[in-house]
């Protein structure tokens, strides 16, 4: 997947708590999360995050594109580059916490990530993303939608990834 003049990646990362939101098991993620969330932002390539409010929101709609399910955790956010979000997933705070993502998440096997690309200045919307996920999960990888494994210059994930592919 080669890196259109003009854009930026957009990616998607999905997932669904074991337990509530203030359940004592998963509050070394709900804790977490403003720490990795301000690396995010404060990481060279970073361009836009959806905010906090708005995610809620956008999580917690029944009618939404995401279900309304009280456990998603997720976050849609906007990178110069696959390398710069590669960097921040891989070689930042967030691998520690990727590292510990089976004790806090219930997703299985289940697809949880999905990246595109989008024109410079675009702000992709959750139905936007939501629309890409579900593609790739039907369809598989294109230029529509794909997953790390889409990317040739991509590496970091072949080795600290647990060899998954596809998760973030």
């Amino acid at each position: 997947m080669k890196h259109p003049a003009g854009h930026h990646l957009a990616e998607l990362n999905l997932g669904i708590l074991k337990y509530d939101w203030d359940d004592p098991r998963v509050q070394d993620i709900v804790n977490g999360l403003d720490l990795v969330n301000g690396v995010a932002q404060r990481a060279p390539g970073f361009v836009w995050m959806m905010n906090e409010e708005t995610m809620d929101s956008e999580q917690n709609d029944p009618e939404g594109a995401m279900g309304g399910n009280p456990r998603m955790a997720s976050t849609l956010s906007v990178w110069e580059s696959v390398e710069t979000l590669e960097h921040f997933v891989w070689n930042t705070v967030h691998k520690r916490f990727y590292d510990r993502k089976d004790e806090w998440y219930d997703m299985g096997a289940a697809l949880r990530f999905v990246m595109w690309w989008v024109p410079e200045g675009h702000r992709p919307t959750m139905a936007e993303a939501m629309e890409r996920f579900r593609h790739l999960e039907k369809h598989g990888e294109s230029d529509f939608a794909f997953g790390w494994s889409s990317i040739k210059s991509a590496e970091l994930w072949k080795t600290k990834a647990c060899g998954t592919g596809q998760a973030a």
